[in-house]
């Protein structure tokens, strides 16, 4: 295996802070090296250093791609922290649906992994809007930084484990049952979400309309305080005027600093 020097780590994590905003601690370095090995030995690299020189003056951008593909961790699962996708049905959509004149609901699942957690806010909107879904235009715009992650995504097969806690008019309703292994979306959510592949250190954000909702969640819990403070301030004025934030429960803001209006534990708002 080729060693990492703390020299050739702190460049390299400096690189990734810098570009992706994504903080690599010094108890990362094992982790980081074992990922990265095969990538060295299949591209015939002598040393992280001759790596690393690589991926920073790569034009094309795919060094990058695959090195973040690599230490990412996209860790998520069907209804996951489902006291959050609740309160999305019972409040937010409620207000959002008489509120809106136009019939539409514009939310963004940033750093939306495999795809679990947009496709569950879609099944959840299909099913609450009902007989008047055709009348609504409530996309979903489902973004990652890697590009193995939205791979999976867009192809929306799961395994029956991961399906199979989902309510039995779910499963009927939205997933085709491919074999005894596997299931897959079908098309009618697949084609209310819109993948992207989008970096949330991005000075400004090209949307050209606010979002009513945003979940974030377990994403910024990889970022040092002062990045996860400027995007959280990037979010705010992302959306809407009474338009939800939804964090990790394991990340909170700091209220201090942030105009958001605390909800309850990972709820925001902004009023």
């Amino acid at each position: 295996m080729i060693g990492i020097s703390d020299k050739e780590f702190n460049q390299l994590a400096n690189f990734i802070k810098c570009n992706y905003g994504i903080n690599l601690k010094d108890e990362k370095k094992t982790l980081v090296t074992g990922r990265l090995n095969n990538v060295l030995v299949e591209n015939n690299f002598k040393s992280f250093s001759q790596y690393i020189d690589y991926v920073m003056t790569d034009k094309t951008g795919k060094a990058a791609i695959i090195l973040l593909n690599k230490i990412t961790t996209n860790h998520t699962f069907f209804m996951r922290e489902s006291n959050h996708f609740n309160y999305f049905k019972e409040i937010v959509l409620p207000f959002w649906t008489k509120a809106s004149f136009k019939k539409d609901l514009r939310i963004w699942s940033a750093g939306c992994s495999s795809g679990e957690e947009p496709y569950t806010l879609a099944m959840i909107t299909d099913e609450y809007l009902g007989n008047e879904k055709a009348i609504w235009d409530a996309k979903i715009l489902a973004t990652d930084i890697s590009t193995k992650s939205l791979g999976l995504a867009v192809e929306g097969k799961y395994n029956n484990e991961e399906v199979e806690m989902l309510p039995v008019t779910w499963r009927i309703n939205y997933f085709d049952k491919l074999d005894n292994q596997k299931y897959s979306i079908k098309d009618k959510i697949r084609k209310e979400v819109i993948y992207r592949r989008f970096n949330l250190m991005e000075e400004v954000f090209p949307f050209k309309k606010k979002f009513h909702v945003i979940f974030c969640r377990n994403v910024m819990i990889y970022f040092d305080n002062d990045t996860k403070n400027a995007l959280v301030d990037k979010f705010y004025n992302s959306l809407e005027y009474g338009g939800y934030l939804f964090i990790g429960h394991s990340e909170s803001l700091n209220r201090d600093k942030t105009k958001f209006k605390y909800i309850k534990p990972a709820v925001y708002r902004k009023e």
